[in-house]
């Protein structure tokens, strides 16, 4: 295993195609202070441009908390422009994320509340500890999501429950997240890290440009409609039909052998 460069207020290591990012402020619950963007921001640029990166794990230390939300001591100075500011920052670091071409899986231990319940929000995947609890409690504070909860818990619970979820400013448990649809599993703390590894392996026996051109296709054909989603689709279809790799795995499973990626 590799440790990349030293961060503030992270933990970055890297062991076979596999990056595992840990916000590491467990002091105050990895709550999500300016340092913490501005390193989110690096480190997920640096694992986006690697090749030598094909599965991205974002995990919370300690056993308390993935993310407790924003740091409140920042919000409190906070006026009309300077607040729009940081919700444009933080829109733009998340959406990186979403974008960065490689399966993010956020692993959620305890809470995951407001910017953090977010940042879980714009990962591929989401795997909770059965310790786990999540939710937007925004409204308490008199504001709302900032970081995209509006946008992004509709699009994947649907908009009445969600709409619950933000109007009651209500925590979940990681039963009901998984009930409602807000995390793809649940399994015991002392399974959250190794079955999240388990899921990279899994992604990682598939072929490298297939799974980018999957995130792209649903990406990118969420927000149109069904006619022009799948054009879309068919052109990235066509495009992996003039791969090395695409070659390669139907000639594999002719030939009855395990594939070999070349990411080509």
């Amino acid at each position: 295993m590799t440790q990349t460069t030293p961060f503030e207020t992270l933990l970055c290591s890297i062991e076979a195609q596999i990056a595992l990012v840990t916000l590491n402020r467990p002091q105050v619950l990895n709550a999500l202070s300016h340092q913490v963007f501005a390193d989110l921001k690096e480190v997920f640029s640096q694992l986006a441009d690697d090749p030598g990166i094909r599965v991205i794990l974002l995990a919370g230390s300690g056993e308390k908390a993935f993310a407790a939300g924003a740091d409140i001591n920042e919000l409190t100075k906070l006026d009309r422009g300077l607040g729009q500011s940081l919700s444009h920052r933080g829109q733009s670091i998340f959406r990186q994320i979403e974008t960065c071409g490689k399966p993010v899986i956020a692993l959620i231990n305890g809470f995951a509340l407001g910017g953090g319940c977010e940042l879980a929000l714009a990962c591929t995947l989401r795997i909770a500890s059965s310790t786990a609890q999540m939710g937007l409690p925004e409204l308490r504070l008199g504001l709302i999501p900032g970081y995209g909860g509006t946008q992004r818990l509709p699009r994947l619970i649907g908009p009445s429950a969600a709409l619950k979820l933000l109007l009651t400013a209500e925590r979940v448990d990681a039963a009901e997240a998984l009930r409602l649809g807000l995390v793809d599993e649940v399994v015991p703390p002392d399974q959250l890290l190794p079955r999240g590894r388990q899921l990279a392996q899994s992604i990682l026996q598939v072929a490298p440009l297939a799974v980018t051109a999957c995130l792209e296709a649903v990406s990118e054909g969420a927000d149109r409609n069904l006619d022009s989603a799948l054009r879309l689709e068919s052109r990235i279809f066509g495009r992996l039909c003039g791969t090395a790799d695409g070659a390669e795995g139907t000639r594999a499973f002719l030939e009855k052998r395990p594939p070999k990626w070349s990411g080509r």
